[in-house]
């Protein structure tokens, strides 16, 4: 009873939740799944675990793992995680500033397509996954 008390004062949504049990993921899936948290712009472990059906607490825990082994995180990856979205470029903007505008909008989009990528790649494998549980 105690445990729930907690629990719903931490997070009231994953308390009404019953416990899952323990699966055993694939090292690729799990790659992959720290990969898309790295690629995504503002991601947090809550939105991409919820995305990918994964507890949010294993999934901080395989990008924890990841960064220590020395995966770290890609330069492209954190300067899109951090950059802030560029303004518009006005007509009276300097040429080196327009360059500026359109080289960070440039590695926005980049990193926006690596994300939708990497969500497409695991979307497919899930698919043949489940496609072959269901055959069995």
């Amino acid at each position: 009873m105690v445990d729930t008390l907690i629990l719903d004062l931490l997070d009231p949504e994953e308390a009404r939740r019953p416990p899952m049990a323990m699966k055993d993921y694939s090292d690729e899936f799990k790659a992959d799944a720290v990969a898309l948290f790295e690629s995504t712009p503002g991601a947090t472990y809550k939105s991409i675990a919820a995305d990918l059906g994964i507890n949010r607490n294993t999934l901080r825990t395989w990008v924890l793992r990841s960064r220590e082994l020395g995966g770290g995180v890609p330069d492209a990856a954190r300067d899109a995680r951090t950059a802030v979205r560029a303004p518009q470029a006005t007509p009276a903007a300097e040429p080196g500033e327009r360059i500026r505008q359109l080289e960070a909008r440039v590695a926005e989009l980049e990193a926006s397509e690596r994300k939708l990528e990497t969500e497409r790649d695991i979307l497919r494998k899930a698919a043949k996954y489940f496609a072959g549980e269901t055959n069995r």
